[in-house]
């Protein structure tokens, strides 16, 4: 008898030892149901390839630049990598995508990336941690500014860009980055769609390499001078590897290894060869010869009109919006940057700006909850009233982008030059602006 009690005993004494071990067991796996290994390794491939497009679009436009420029062209790239890398964890990530405040910003609850760890935020992105989703998003922050230099670029001030981009990432992007994307930003909850960046990545750089080409005036001898491409190469590369890294820019949206990450992908490729053949097919038709360069910069344009679309279109929708993209850019590449004047020197307006607001619109055009129930239905679905919303979208970024880049680019003057003196645009940035030369014969 006595046996059986401290049988009974030892029994109970085990059952209690093993309850914390057993908790813990189901608190571990309710934590494995919340981040999945699957989503993280994709959504972490895709941010490598995201950052992968900076240097990438560094040698696209280095490429286009003059041989006296090539690397400044690339350090206009580069920079960013440094710059907007450490402001992004100090306060950018949390203005972008912080607690709202009024629907345009967030607060500073998130600055030094403070409460953004390896937990999963469920308001972004459920599956995986909070910290991979503000990486990602990092991405984004790093290459858009980039885009400004390619107006700009052979005659814009190091220490003045570098000033600029910095500003026009806390004033400009990110504010942008919460009115679209963010919990509580107005125009997500008026109803615009942007998947990948179509009003946030390309229309506001593109809008702003604009307002920065007119302020900071004509290259040296513009009108007067062929600006030949100095290695054509160079743009192939870029270019390619812009291609490559736009699966991750625009499939990685998608936020996991799902079906609507798969759908970004082929509507990204598919756009963007579509784009090249209708390029090409204009430019033999204007200059009797198809160029690599108008290959490029065709694919380019594709790329960018397929951004704010990827996870809302159907692929034939894809194909449509990548053959009507190269007509529109390319009159504005060719006629109405001669018609108005302005040099745009690498048509970051033209391809960027242009693509992306066309973009923007088509959207609203087809747009289908067939393909991703938590967007919406377009004008061809029925749903007129979404084509009015991308346009609020569209006007409310360009009005940032413009106003913003006006007056940062006046409070950087009173600090600095923005412009190079005419000796040093002669002589070229390369030596001027960073005292070495790409090639032995500068």
């Amino acid at each position: 008898m006595r046996n059986k009690i401290w049988s009974f005993i030892l029994l109970v004494i085990s059952f209690v030892a093993c309850l914390p071990g057993a908790a813990f067991a189901e608190e571990a796996a309710e934590e494995a149901v919340k981040l999945d290994t699957g989503d993280i390794a994709y959504v972490a491939i895709a941010s490598a390839l995201v950052f992968i497009m900076t240097p990438a679009l560094g040698f696209f436009y280095a490429g286009m630049a003059r041989r006296k420029n090539v690397l400044n062209t690339m350090m206009t790239s580069i920079i960013l990598m440094g710059i907007v890398s450490v402001q992004w964890v100090l306060f950018g990530y949390s203005i972008s995508f912080g607690p709202d405040v009024a629907g345009i910003i967030g607060d500073f609850s998130w600055a030094g990336f403070n409460g953004v760890g390896a937990e999963p935020f469920a308001d972004y992105a459920a599956t995986i941690p909070h910290s991979l989703f503000a990486l990602f998003q990092m991405m984004f922050a790093i290459i858009t500014p980039a885009i400004i230099a390619g107006a700009i670029v052979g005659r814009m001030k190091f220490a003045a860009y570098s000033l600029m981009v910095f500003f026009w990432a806390s004033l400009v992007y990110d504010p942008l980055c919460h009115m679209v994307w963010a919990n509580g930003g107005f125009l997500r909850d008026m109803g615009a769609l942007d998947f990948a960046g179509g009003t946030v990545v390309h229309i506001s750089s593109g809008v702003s390499a604009l307002v920065a080409a007119l302020v900071l005036g004509k290259r040296k001898g513009y009108g007067m001078t062929q600006f030949i491409p100095h290695n054509v190469p160079f743009v192939v590369l870029g270019g390619s590897l812009l291609w490559v890294g736009w699966f991750g820019f625009n499939s990685g949206c998608a936020l996991g290894a799902n079906g609507l990450a798969i759908t970004a992908f082929y509507n990204t490729n598919t756009a963007a060869a579509a784009a090249m053949l209708s390029w090409l097919f204009i430019e033999s038709r204007g200059h009797g010869k198809p160029t690599t360069l108008g290959a490029m910069t065709g694919a380019l344009a594709g790329l960018v009109v397929i951004t704010p679309a990827a996870g809302y279109v159907t692929i034939l929708s894809a194909i449509i919006m990548g053959l009507l993209v190269s007509p529109v850019c390319y009159f504005a590449i060719a006629k109405m940057k001669k018609k108005f004047g302005y040099d745009d020197s690498l048509d970051a307006f033209g391809c960027h700006g242009v693509g992306g607001m066309l973009g923007a619109l088509l959207t609203g055009v087809f747009a289908t909850k067939s393909v991703n129930p938590t967007g919406a239905d377009g004008l061809l679905y029925g749903n007129a009233a979404q084509v009015g919303i991308q346009l609020v979208g569209v006007v409310v970024t360009i009005a940032v982008a413009a106003i913003g880049t006006f007056l940062i680019l006046k409070v950087v003057s009173m600090v600095t030059e923005l412009r190079a003196t005419e000796e040093e645009e002669e002589q070229g940035m390369d030596i001027n602006a960073h005292g070495e030369g790409a090639y032995s014969d500068l």
